[in-house]
């Protein structure tokens, strides 16, 4: 397919929300952000600070991978490759990705967690408290396209909780200040051996920082995540354990060509500021070079990407996309399959 002229196609409605999304985010996780980490101030003694990872070997040689939970993960299925190539790197991946791995026999080295949402981020963990009456609250688990599985929100539910029974002592975590109580408390129920870090809200020698505010309530090491937990679990990989070779996996950072806007992650948000009809306006069409094909994405993954390529760019490794569809591509990624990576990273 030849490439067309203009591969990327948005309006100015969609520039203007990305140049204020730092702002939109901060002024909507800020607070909560900093109210979680005084409530949780009262846990982290039952941890330890993610500066004791930096002298742990987690995952063998200099090579990671990035398991998020994109929807081209059930088109290519990552963990068939990862499971009969042996590799013996670090598995990082987000708490999104934890039903996926653990129900096929594959213990991460290392899960992340970072919204500090107060009722949706504990079913990536398992609720055992969720009722159908509470599910008529919030349909996100019944319509998002990440692991589908969760749209069968009972018995995914059960599952997880099975999971975590059996495998949570082995299972270690980098857990954000701003992690809701009910997820830390799960956590620690499960098992999981916890590492506790800041995430850097805004700069920290600015008058006024929120990062430094974290920094005085529990004197934990910050760390940027990028706005995502996806890219939260990529800097743990370089950044933290000293990874020079990370592959990312599932990383989409949009959708493919005829996924319902329903099924977009911010679908709710958008239709409290327009009708239905008029959601065009919100996103973004973005022609894939490598793949041959389009994606669309919201303001909000756009950002993350222009986030994530403007870091990747003084990262001390090499980063490799193995998603094998979306949008995050562009100078300092390598943008290849994920068996050419296990070939020569395993």
């Amino acid at each position: 397919m030849e490439s067309p002229s203009n591969p990327i196609t948005t309006g100015s409605l969609v520039q203007n929300l990305v140049a204020q999304m730092n702002q939109i985010t901060l002024n909507r996780i800020a607070e909560m952000t900093l109210e979680n980490a005084r409530i949780n101030q009262v846990y982290t003694d039952q941890g330890k600070s993610l500066a004791e990872l930096r002298n742990q070997q987690i995952g063998q040689g200099e090579s990671a991978i990035i398991m998020a939970s994109g929807p081209s993960n059930k088109k290519h299925n990552p963990i068939l490759p990862i499971k009969t190539s042996g590799f013996k790197g670090a598995l990082v991946i987000p708490e999104s990705a934890m039903r996926y791995l653990l129900s096929n026999g594959v213990i991460p080295d290392l899960i992340v967690t970072v919204d500090p949402h107060p009722t949706r981020m504990i079913r990536w963990f398992g609720n055992p408290h969720l009722t159908e009456e509470s599910l008529k609250k919030d349909d996100y688990y019944c319509r998002q396209d990440m692991d589908e599985s969760f749209a069968n929100e009972i018995a995914t539910n059960s599952e997880v909780i099975k999971l975590l029974k059996q495998y949570g002592k082995q299972l270690k975590i980098a857990m954000s200040t701003s992690a809701p109580k009910k997820v830390v408390e799960r956590a620690l129920e499960t098992g999981m051996e916890i590492y506790w870090w800041n995430p850097m809200l805004d700069d920290p020698d600015h008058e006024g920082s929120m990062t430094s505010e974290l920094y005085r309530i529990n004197g934990l090491p910050s760390v940027n995540c990028g706005g995502n937990v996806g890219t939260a679990a990529w800097m743990m990989a370089h950044a933290v354990l000293n990874k020079k070779h990370v592959a990312v996996t599932g990383m989409d950072l949009s959708y493919y060509d005829g996924t319902p806007y329903k099924k977009t992650q911010y679908y709710d948000a958008m239709l409290k500021l327009v009708d239905e009809k008029e959601l065009d306006a919100f996103f973004t069409r973005i022609y894939n070079p490598y793949t041959q094909s389009w994606f669309f994405t919201d303001p909000a993954y756009l950002w993350y990407r222009e986030v994530f390529l403007e870091i990747a760019e003084d990262a001390d490794c090499t980063t490799y996309n193995c998603t094998q569809g979306g949008i995050l591509f562009g100078d300092n990624i390598e943008f290849i399959q994920l068996t050419q990576f296990l070939k020569t990273h395993t």
